[in-house]
């Protein structure tokens, strides 16, 4: 069972206005996400702006056995983003157009809307301590070197790392939730 058909005529909606290639996801070889169901998700905290942060249950207790780890080990997880939907998605880009950029140049670093992993409520974006504005140098950080080495054992992978064939940037700090990975 796939996407909803009202769901996809939305997105192809929302792709023609704001600009987005007609084979954006072939040519991205990015999969197309669902929303979440909002009645789903469960409140993770508030991010750095105040924004409430939601996951589904399950990757919620897997990001607070991932940050309390950490915490175990001295290293202090920020969440900074984690589910989004697909109105936010495109606000993100409107505003990004507004501020006079490419889409070609947003669409580097933010996924067309129905191809955010953000819609799924698995997806989280990692900061720490000084780095919580979602730039490349979170990589130089001992939060991110302890992730490399212990996020899968709780089911998260870096999910754009350099090279990745998506054509979607190199994200340090952005890691998917998948239970097939985790304890």
């Amino acid at each position: 069972m796939g996407p909803a058909p009202a769901y996809l005529a939305r997105l192809r909606e929302l792709h023609r206005e704001l600009g987005i290639p007609v084979d954006y996801a072939t040519t991205r070889r990015l999969p197309l996400h669902e929303e979440a169901a909002t009645e789903k998700l469960v409140e993770i905290g508030r991010n750095p702006d105040g924004r409430v942060l939601e996951l589904l249950p399950p990757a919620c207790a897997a990001w607070r056995r991932l940050r309390d780890e950490a915490a175990s080990d001295g290293i202090e997880l920020i969440a900074v983003s984690a589910f989004r939907s697909v109105a936010r998605q495109t606000e993100i880009i409107r505003r990004k157009l507004d501020d006079g950029k490419a889409i070609a140049e947003i669409l580097r670093y933010v996924a067309a809307p129905g191809f955010s992993e953000h819609h799924t409520g698995r997806a989280i974006d990692i900061g720490c301590p000084g780095f919580t504005d979602l730039e490349e140098n979170f990589e130089t950080t001992p939060a991110f070197a302890w992730l490399q080495r212990r996020a899968g054992r709780h089911g998260f992978s870096l999910s754009y790392p350099r090279g990745s064939e998506t054509g979607i940037g190199y994200e340090p700090w952005h890691w998917l939730w998948r239970p097939e990975l985790g304890s």
